[in-house]
C-alpha cells in the first residue's frame, strides 16, 4: 500500500473526503496525517529490533589507525573484524588513549574506534537500517515524501499500523467513537507483526504498555 493510499485510507477511517492526488491536501487535518504518517512509521521502525530492517555493509579500516567515519546508516547489532565478533564499548576513554582492548569498539561523535592494528581490516557491520521508506525506483529513504512510496514496514501489517496509529493520534481523544476500535486493531496489528515476521518458530509477541 503506497502513500497515497495510506492516507485515503485515514481519510475514510476519518469520514474526510479522498482525495486523488497530493496536491489536493491542502488543509490542516491533510498536513497533519501527512506528518504522523511518517512519524508513526518511524517510531514503529524504531521501536523494535526487526528483521526486516536488517542489512550489512562492510568498512575499511587502515593499517595504524584507530577511527573510521561512521557510515553506518543505522543502529549496529554485530560488528566482526577476522571473523570475530567485537563488542561495543560506552567507555571511550581507552580508545583515545591508545590503550583499547582487542574485541571492543565505541564511538566518538560521527567515528568509529577501534584498537590499532598492524595491518588493513575489513569490517563486516550487521546493522538496523534508519530507512523506513522505499520509493518506486526500489531505494531506501526515512520519510514519506512521494504518493507511490511504500513503508518498510511488510503488509499487511503496514495498513493497519500506520492507518489506525495515525488516527489515534490525530483524534488523541478516548472519547471519540472510534477510539477504543482502533487502539484494539493497532495492538493486534503491533503482536501480528512480531510473531509473523519472526524466523523462529519459539518467538511469541508481547506488547508492553507504559503510563506516563
Amino acid at each position: 500500500m503506497n502513500f497515497l493510499e495510506l492516507i485515503n485510507k485515514c481519510l475514510l477511517e476519518l469520514n474526510y473526503k479522498q482525495v486523488n492526488s497530493m496536491s489536493e491536501l491542502v488543509k490542516n487535518d491533510h498536513k497533519r496525517i501527512v506528518a504522523i504518517l511518517n512519524i508513526i512509521n518511524k517510531e514503529i521502525c524504531n521501536v523494535e529490533g526487526w528483521n526486516f530492517l536488517l542489512r550489512r555493509d562492510k568498512l575499511h579500516l587502515p593499517a595504524e589507525n584507530t577511527e573510521i567515519d561512521n557510515t553506518v546508516n543505522g543502529r549496529i547489532l554485530y560488528l566482526f573484524i577476522d571473523g570475530k565478533k567485537y563488542n561495543f564499548c560506552e567507555d571511550i576513554e581507552p580508545f583515545l588513549t591508545g590503550n583499547a582492548k582487542l574485541g571492543t569498539y565505541s564511538s566518538f561523535s560521527d567515528k568509529l574506534l577501534f584498537p590499532k592494528f598492524k595491518e588493513d581490516k575489513t569490517l563486516e557491520v550487521i546493522y538496523y537500517t534508519k530507512n523506513c521508506v522505499l520509493d518506486s525506483e526500489g531505494k531506501e529513504k526515512t520519510d514519506f515524501e512521494n504518493e507511490t512510496d511504500t513503508s518498510l514496514i511488510p503488509m499487511p501489517f503496514a495498513e493497519q499500523l500506520l492507518v489506525y496509529g495515525t488516527c489515534l493520534r490525530l483524534k488523541a481523544n478516548p472519547q471519540y467513537f472510534k477510539f477504543s476500535y482502533w487502539i484494539s486493531m493497532y495492538k493486534e496489528a503491533m503482536l501480528n507483526l512480531k510473531s509473523k515476521t519472526s524466523v523462529s518458530a519459539t518467538s511469541y509477541p508481547v506488547v508492553n504498555l507504559f503510563r506516563k
